[in-house]
């Protein structure tokens, strides 16, 4: 099975050549695929220098400018099918997800084929480490939210750390995914439900990142929230 990784980073120099070194040490072989969006820092000259370690396993793309999250991420899809990956997961490069459960995630849809594995903060419990209480909460309760607007059977909706398969990625129409920011994420976990995907959460602890800047908006959280009241109403269909 052909897994990768896909990262996308603006001004992620901290942290960058460290997810790599991680990434690339892991028991179970993923590659990884970097998708910058102009980072004025340098980020893509660290990964391109990166590359003469790892030859056709860590891959670059650069956009011109910041185009979203969600762009990004979709970009990512497309490419992987493009070029033959089973499993494509998605993960921030901050280190607020850990590394090590990326093999969880997989093995989790490989052994319970399911289609769209979820790292998960909230299924049992609270796992999340060092955010201020009024963040928990706003992330928590958005969960709650997404789940009582579109009946939508996760615990954690927003969450950005996902294992996907080919067949999951290959039935969601790409080109019909609207949201750009963080209601990408609830989005796409929608799309796959309503197809009739299968989906699972695994466990993980959520640390908040300690280097680098967050880059979490109120215009980012005003799509995702007006976002969620359509989706009810939107017509999900199969990728043609």
């Amino acid at each position: 099975m052909r897994k990768l990784v896909i990262i996308p980073t603006y001004n992620e120099k901290e942290n960058i050549s460290k997810m790599i070194s991680k990434v690339f040490s892991l028991p179970e072989p993923f590659e990884m695929l970097v998708i910058d969006d102009g980072s004025p820092d340098g980020t893509a000259d660290i990964v391109r220098e990166r590359q003469r370690e790892f030859p056709g396993t860590l891959h670059l793309l650069q956009r011109p400018g910041k185009q979203g999250l969600g762009t990004a991420y979709l970009t990512g899809f497309r490419w992987g099918l493009e070029n033959g990956f089973d499993y494509i997961c998605e993960m921030d490069c901050d280190f607020s997800h850990n590394p090590d459960d990326l093999v969880r995630l997989y093995r989790a849809a490989v052994e319970g084929d399911y289609d769209v594995v979820v790292g998960s903060r909230y299924v049992k419990g609270v796992n999340v480490v060092n955010w201020p209480m009024s963040r928990l909460l706003m992330s928590y309760f958005a969960s709650v939210y997404v789940r009582t607007v579109t009946r939508l059977p996760l615990r954690d909706a927003t969450a950005g750390f996902v294992c996907y398969s080919r067949r999951a990625l290959e039935t969601i129409d790409l080109d019909a995914i609207r949201m750009k920011g963080y209601g990408f994420q609830i989005e796409m976990k929608y799309t796959a439900w309503r197809l009739g995907l299968k989906l699972h959460e695994v466990s993980i602890i959520f640390v908040e990142r300690c280097e680098g800047v967050s880059k979490m908006s109120g215009g980012i959280f005003r799509e995702a929230f007006f976002g969620v009241l359509g989706l009810p109403f939107r017509r999900i269909r199969k990728r043609q």
